[in-house]
């Protein structure tokens, strides 16, 4: 018994630990996702405004006009990279904390092993004991049949 209080208290901390990476993962998952529409949705905006203005120049554009569409499209591009970087930085992010999460399985899914090992070799030893103890008194009712036989 004096095994299995230590074993269970750490399948207790390593359930809990398994619990809170599970968390974050669904935590990271949820920043990676959100990211990735960010970029999407840059990028669709970018295309969406260089198409109207491709439109637009068929019928002549201003030189203001265009230089309007010149910087905004330079910071359109500014925001898409900064956005491809939080991005990228999500997926690492979340390989880390997939990472995490997957070792602290391992970890959890070894106590249990070991606890039924251990729940197993104690079901072996009270098997033992018992059938001792029965062939002990067999033995003993045995003897006595074997007295009482005698005399």
């Amino acid at each position: 018994m004096s095994k299995t209080l230590p074993l269970a208290m750490l399948i207790e901390l390593a359930q809990n630990k398994t619990d809170d990476a599970t968390r974050r993962l669904g935590q990271l998952q949820r920043a990676q996702v959100s990211a990735a529409e960010k970029l999407e949705m840059l990028i669709r905006y970018r295309q969406e405004y260089y198409d109207q203005l491709q439109s637009q120049m068929q019928d002549g554009v201003s030189s203001s006009r265009w230089r309007n569409f010149q910087h905004f499209i330079a910071t359109l591009d500014g925001a898409i990279e900064q956005q491809r970087a939080v991005a990228k930085q999500a997926d690492s992010r979340l390989a880390h904390g997939r990472s995490d999460w997957q070792q602290n399985k391992r970890r959890l899914s070894s106590f249990d092993t070991l606890a039924e090992r251990v729940k197993q070799q104690q079901a072996q030893l009270f098997n033992k004991r018992e059938q001792h103890a029965s062939d002990e008194h067999a033995a003993r009712q045995f003897r006595l049949r074997m007295i009482a036989a005698a005399e």
